[in-house]
């Protein structure tokens, strides 16, 4: 039979291995990534001096307003995170612990990562010229689409690309002068897929002066987890879907909500 101090003892030994547990955790790298919220970029205007979009082959109206998509900024694949990093993440609504290997699935050196996301971002792109033409009718042999945004990879602006497509030729005026951002992939048949790290990109939204946010409605919980004041959700699921909501936006109607 164990007397207090005899159990006492007991505990304050069995707690050491736990506690040499941690000491070892505080310096060893752990499998994760820490990420904040990006950059933004306006599809309708310039990036780097050059238009993110330009039309030929049809004719094109003026915009107004911005349609913004939006980044998550991640620490590299080779950097080093600590549980430090993580604990100081918990307590910060501007950083959030991601697995490794859901923002590097492909793992390999930064250069073959930096290769796939350009790849990535390629496929995106000509995946969105697809689904705008489809959405309005138009022969793709007849209007040559070029998309221009440097630096960024990954297929989670292919909603926004395809809308500044639509806007660009035929949209009717989606923003209504508002600064909509949002994020979203794209099927060359419209439909948009979800991409992670919404909460991050709602941030740099809101921080980049946008008061809509379109995201796709599988991602609906995570969005309003950390939603910014003043920052409106609207959940899509195809390009049509997009549009019509921002349509009805614009008229006053009523659009969805998550």
């Amino acid at each position: 039979m164990f007397t207090r101090r005899s159990r006492s003892r007991t505990i304050a030994l069995c707690a050491l291995p736990v506690l040499a547990l941690f000491g070892v955790a505080a310096f060893a790298p752990l499998p994760f990534t820490v990420a904040q919220p990006g950059m933004t970029a306006n599809v309708l205007g310039n990036d780097h001096g050059k238009p993110v979009i330009s039309i030929e082959g049809a004719p094109t109206r003026p915009t107004s307003g911005q349609l913004r998509m939006t980044t998550i900024l991640a620490t590299g694949p080779t950097v080093e995170v600590g549980i430090g990093d993580v604990v100081d993440s918990w307590f910060r609504t501007d950083r959030a612990v991601m697995p490794h290997d859901s923002v590097y699935p492909t793992g390999g050196s930064e250069k073959e990562i930096e290769k796939h996301n350009l790849e990535d971002m390629k496929k995106s792109q000509n995946s969105a010229v697809d689904a705008a033409l489809n959405y309005l009718g138009m022969p793709k042999n007849s209007v040559d689409v070029t998309l221009n945004l440097a630096d960024v990879g990954g297929p989670s602006a292919g909603l926004f690309f395809a809308l500044g497509i639509v806007d660009k030729l035929d949209g009717g005026d989606l923003t209504g002068g508002r600064t909509i951002a949002g994020t979203g992939t794209i099927q060359s048949n419209g439909a948009v897929g979800p991409v992670g790290g919404v909460s991050l990109k709602t941030q740099a939204a809101h921080r980049d002066g946008a008061t809509v946010f379109l995201v796709p409605k599988a991602e609906c919980r995570e969005a309003t987890a950390e939603l910014p004041e003043g920052l409106r959700l609207i959940p899509v699921t195809t390009l049509n879907s997009a549009v019509s909501s921002l349509h009805a936006l614009d008229q006053g109607r009523k659009v969805p909500s998550c």
